[in-house]
């Protein structure tokens, strides 16, 4: 799978928008409005919210350059530093579950 579907197939939202929906009664009957339900959002989420979506999860150039040599043909694995990576990581996933037992 590419990375550009993977970009591509991600939802967005906004926070804070929309109206109250309304909903179907128990028994099946009509729907019923129900505008005076609300939500408050706080302004610390407000601030996380608008923090998170302004810092990037990845960085995109880097992610472009690694991309543009796989194409290339020009990228390189360094199978040690793999290598290290997974031996680490099992070592903390071990220590972790022998630290909940």
């Amino acid at each position: 799978m590419k990375i550009d579907q993977l970009v591509a197939n991600i939802p967005s939202t906004k926070v804070g928008s929309g109206t109250a929906k309304s909903a179907k009664s128990v028994d099946g009957g009509n729907e019923v409005a129900s505008s005076s339900d609300s939500v408050q959002i706080s302004e610390d989420a407000k601030s996380i919210a608008s923090a998170s979506s302004s810092s990037a999860v990845f960085d995109a150039k880097k992610v472009a350059d690694i991309k543009a040599a796989i194409a290339e043909g020009r990228f390189q694995v360094n199978s040690e530093m793999v290598a290290d990576g997974l031996i680490a990581s099992v070592k903390d996933l071990i220590q972790s579950r022998s630290n909940k037992a």
